[in-house]
């Protein structure tokens, strides 16, 4: 009877560890299923939020005061403004120097415009010019004298007057207009000096010629009505001062 009693205890208790232990693994379970694997740079940046991501869009976004701000985007303009090169800006228009050219010869001169329109194809366009008148006299050699106002783009309008010799048709006494193209002058103080005539340079349209003068990049082409003027507005200078000479040399 001890021995059978004995068994049945031992019988008892194995089933008690056995419940125990069933009840520690129904237990031991869920909180194993609970475990997950954290990594520490995600935890530390989990406060922070992540912003969802967004469509490309063409709203101007600036920052103020470390808030991101929509800015609105520039109306649409109709008209395009387009600024001129500065090389236009600072010489003359045809259409300029034609009128100038028909206030010193009279308006619709024939043959004028067409040699200003010839001239700027060759030459480009002058950054100043001379309106005035001369006269003088001559037995084959003889003087010339003239006065007038040089427009410059930048610099104004300046006085000029002139001295230069007179060879061949322009014998005896005569007086006209003047108008010079004038080509390179950034300083309006260079043209007064003298300038010589050019090599193998002329113009010729209708009533009106034209010559070629220069001093280093400096050109001058002074317009003269009248053909028979050619040979001598091509032979010798032109010398520019700031007041009235009689001594042309």
């Amino acid at each position: 009877m001890h021995n059978r009693a004995h068994k049945q205890g031992i019988a008892a208790m194995a089933k008690q560890a056995l419940l125990m232990m069933a009840l520690a693994l129904f237990v031991a379970a869920p909180s194993s299923a609970q475990i997950t694997s954290v990594d520490p740079n995600e935890a530390i940046d989990a406060d922070l939020g992540t912003p969802p991501a967004t469509a490309p869009s063409e709203t101007n976004v600036t920052v103020q005061d470390g808030i991101p701000t929509e800015a609105p985007m520039p109306a649409p303009s109709d008209t395009m403004i387009t600024p001129a090169p500065a090389a236009d800006q600072n010489t003359y228009q045809e259409d300029d120097l034609i009128g100038a050219a028909e206030g010193v010869f009279g308006k619709g001169a024939q043959g004028l415009g067409k040699l200003i329109e010839d001239i700027l194809k060759k030459q480009g366009r002058p950054n100043g010019y001379i309106v005035g008148r001369e006269g003088g006299g001559a037995l084959v050699v003889g003087l010339r004298y003239g006065s007038g106002t040089l427009n410059h783009k930048v610099e104004g309008q300046k006085p000029v007057y002139w001295t230069g010799p007179s060879i061949g048709f322009d014998a005896g006494a005569n007086a006209g207009s003047t108008f010079v193209l004038v080509y390179n002058l950034y300083d309006t103080e260079d043209i007064y000096k003298r300038f010589p005539s050019g090599e193998g340079v002329a113009y010729l349209v209708g009533g009106f010629n034209a010559s070629y003068l220069r001093r280093g990049d400096v050109v001058l082409i002074p317009i003269r009505v009248g053909a028979g003027l050619r040979l001598g507005a091509n032979v010798g200078y032109m010398k520019f001062s700031k007041k009235q000479r009689w001594l042309p040399f």
